[in-house]
């Protein structure tokens, strides 16, 4: 089962993720956490990524399309992945379907978190004082939302065109969205029986 998880910031994308990612048995490959790891890490990467995401901007597609592909590559993503992170632009999805296209594989399902500005931003401010994240400081929020309306919502339209793209309410409870994603799967592994 292969899953791509979409929505603005602090709407739950990773949380319910890596609930499916267990229940499943399959990985959560989250770029941002692999980028947050790279960076706390000192690597090559990490340094050219911190300044890039401290600013509330976009690392560079080609540079996430080659990270998700050698993740994907590894033997527990064999039997399908849950996708967080990316793609935020067109050209990131064009460029994310032409690699699965690449290696064979394709979206099953995806899960669009559907959450209002000001919910959202509550979200991430209670976020930054608990975490301590420099991306989710209140200049940051508001320039990762305005990144997320002009270039973001775009994508959803993408793969709502492809008929995958299952709305979920994501502004209730992590238990209330997690029984909606649940019922989307429980049709889709119905469909495919």
């Amino acid at each position: 089962m292969n899953v791509l998880v979409l929505g603005p910031q602090g709407a739950g994308k990773g949380t319910q993720a890596a609930r499916i990612a267990v229940d499943f048995e399959i990985p959560h490959v989250s770029t941002g956490d692999m980028f947050r790891a790279a960076i706390a890490a000192g690597t090559a990467l990490g340094r050219r990524v911190e300044p890039i995401l401290s600013a509330g901007e976009l690392v560079p597609d080609a540079l996430t399309v080659e990270l998700i592909r050698e993740r994907l590559a590894e033997p527990d993503a064999g039997a399908g992945f849950v996708l967080d992170g990316f793609p935020r632009t067109l050209s990131q999805a064009d460029a994310l379907d032409e690699m699965l296209d690449q290696i064979d594989r394709s979206l099953d399902m995806v899960l669009f978190f559907d959450l209002p500005d000001d919910v959202a931003i509550e979200r991430l401010a209670g976020r930054a004082a608990e975490e301590g994240r420099a991306d989710d400081e209140p200049e940051a929020i508001a320039r990762r939302l305005a990144i997320y309306h002009e270039q973001t919502e775009p994508v959803v339209e993408h793969y709502r065109a492809t008929g995958l793209l299952v709305p979920l309410h994501a502004e209730r409870t992590v238990d209330e969205v997690y029984a909606e994603i649940s019922d989307a799967i429980a049709q889709l592994e119905a469909r495919h029986a």
